[in-house]
Formats: C-alpha cells, structure tokens, sequence
C-alpha cells in the first residue's frame, strides 16, 4: 500500500513550511499549494497573498522536494469575502473576513483540488488540533496545545467532512518550536514575520478601502449620547468601531467611547466604558461542531473575539439557527459582526456570527 497523499495550503511563511516538513518526516507524500485569493491593486500587495509569498511558498515546497501547485480562487474571494466586508460594514457591523475565507472559500478550495487530483488529506499550518470522537461518532475541532496560539476560534465554521480530511500538524506545538524546527531544517522562512493585516486591506485603512473598492460613500453625522443630545460630528459610520476611545475628535470632561452604530439615524452614540459591557449575546447561523445540534442549556466557556480570554457562560440554542451565551461576568466591546464562540473543554462546542448584545 503507498503512501498517503496530503495537499498541504503553503502561504510562504514559517507555518505552513514547518507544517510541510512534520508531514513529510511522518511518511506523508506531501504536494503544496497555494491559493491565489486576491491579486491586490496597483501598487498595492496582500499581506497573505502577495506574489513575494506565492515565490517563497515555491521555494519552500521545490527545496523539500515536493510538488507545488497555484490555484486560482480570486472570484469567489471576492464574491464570499471581499463583497461580504462591504456589505458588513455598510450594515454597520465590524466583520471578520478570515473567518468568511474559512467558512466559505479557503478549505472548500483545498479539498475541491484535493479530490480533483486523487489526494487523501488536507493541511495547514493552523495551531489548532482534530481528534475523532467515538461515542459521538463526530470529528471534533480542539484548541490548539499552546493557548496563546490557539487558532480553533477562527476554523469554528469547518464542517464534519472537511474536518474529517484534514491535518493540523501544528497543533501540539508552540510558535517558539515551530521557528526552531525551521531554523533547524535551514528554511529560509524560520524568522519571516507573520502576516498581521487584511490581505486585501495590507495597510489597515478600512474606510479608503471601502471607498476604494465598494463605492462606499463616508456620510458624516451626528456623535450621540444614550439620551440622543448631540456631542459632534462623525466622519462616517465605517471610520468607526465598538468600544473605540480614540480618533473621535469630541470634547468631553471624561473618556467617551463608542457604543453602537445606528445605521438608521446615521449617529454613533458614545457612552461610559461601563456601558461597554454586555452579559447576553446573541448569535446568527450558529454552527455546531464537536457537538451534534443541541435543543436544550449547556455550560459552555466562550468569547467574542479571537484575542479575548474566554469567560464562562451558559449556551441557549434558539429559533432558526440562532443561539445566545448569557455570560456569568459581564464581557467587555462585544460587537456585532464578530464571532461568538463556545468551547466545552478543549472541544469546540460551536461559533456563529454576533448580531446583538445587552
């Protein structure tokens, strides 16, 4: 019996090529890819997608000796990615456009090309682990060993079949070993930075962005407090986020922060840091994944964005695919657009995209 196949997403940097060589040096046959998602603007570059990173993930792959592919997936990008960011903004949300290219683009993409060329398995270098779970008869999604690299937040949407296909080789390590592990194997990516940006939006402006690309006007309005008395003027409802203090250019006798987007009024109503905390949160298109769907209470620890540490909290599936976390402690900036995600254990319980919270 030869070897199992794996297609392995490389993006050039030290991750994915230390993810590479641990499937090698487990007896894999190991073909790299790179999916070319967006092909950036005139004289402008992706930060996770930029030509210098598809050559370096060539290199990579030609000195392990492996076969490389470039696929090419920019239009549903756009489309499932790209045109979504618009439209969550222009909704007054804050989306996560790395969770959408998850959901809908980037793991579709591997294993589309992986059965197309008779491959057993996908990878990436993501820190986050897989492990099947007999008396549930489900894959399981679990946090990766070193938790100030734990990836499992953004991989929530991974459906069953997806996850039964793919390997996380990175999961047991921490980003210090796997800089070693390349330093060690002379790969010249041991001490390449990680990708920190949007790809499609490498120099973090989002409002010329959205002006640049979706034809978003910056209409100015009103800065509100919670009664409605005008406190100034704002530049446009996209310059502006959930919990934000600075760059709002109102005079006040004390901190004032953004609370909410009323894309009604046109008004961002400001407040008290207090008034930023939110114990109830509500979730759309809540997925499930360790766990089959659930019809009752379940004591979960959640968060509501991927840097945030996790709170414990009690997880209410509701009507139409949605579901709420009634937090034990307050939680502090949840904001709309971004994903709530709910672990039992190590186990990712199940993720969906925040709509509300009070």
């Amino acid at each position: 019996m030869g070897k199992k196949k794996v297609l392995i997403g490389m993006s050039g940097g030290v991750d994915s090529t230390a993810a590479a060589v641990l499937l090698l040096e487990a007896g894999y046959e190991a073909v790299g890819c790179t999916l070319h998602l967006y092909p950036g603007e005139a004289g402008r570059e992706g930060g996770c997608c930029s030509l210098e990173d598809v050559e370096d993930a060539r290199s990579a792959a030609r000195r392990l000796g492996m076969d490389f592919y470039v696929f090419n997936f920019s239009l549903p990008f756009r489309q499932q990615v790209m045109d979504a960011f618009v439209a969550g903004y222009q909704a007054g949300r804050t989306p996560n456009p790395c969770i959408q290219c998850n959901r809908h683009v980037k793991f579709d993409a591997l294993l589309r090309r992986a059965d197309e060329l008779g491959i057993d398995y996908i990878a990436t270098g993501h820190y986050a682990r897989t492990a099947w779970d007999e008396g549930a008869g489900r894959w399981q999604l679990l946090r990766g060993l070193d938790g100030r690299k734990d990836q499992s937040y953004v991989l929530y949407p991974l459906s069953q079949r997806l996850l039964g296909r793919l390997l996380l080789p990175l999961g047991g390590y921490g980003k210090a070993e796997v800089r070693a592990l390349a330093e060690e194997r002379g790969l010249r990516c041991a001490h390449k930075p990680d990708s920190q940006d949007i790809c499609f939006v490498p120099d973090g402006d989002y409002p010329a962005f959205l002006q640049r690309y979706g034809g978003v006007d910056l209409i100015p309005g009103d800065f509100v407090d919670t009664q409605g008395r005008v406190l100034g003027r704002h530049r446009g409802l996209p310059c502006y986020t959930t919990g934000q203090r600075r760059g709002l250019g109102v005079s006040a006798d004390r901190p004032l922060y953004v609370l909410r987007k009323d894309t009604a009024s046109n008004t961002v109503v400001l407040g008290d840091e207090a008034e930023l905390y939110s114990r109830t949160v509500w979730a759309e298109d809540f997925h499930w994944v360790s766990l089959p769907p659930q019809d009752g209470p379940l004591a979960v620890t959640a968060k509501t964005r991927y840097s945030q540490a996790e709170a414990e909290g009690v997880l209410y599936p509701e009507a139409e695919g949605g579901a709420r976390v009634v937090f034990s402690q307050p939680q502090r900036a949840v904001t709309a657009g971004q994903s709530l995600v709910c672990y039992l254990g190590d186990a990712v319980a199940g993720g969906g995209t925040i709509c509300r919270a009070e």
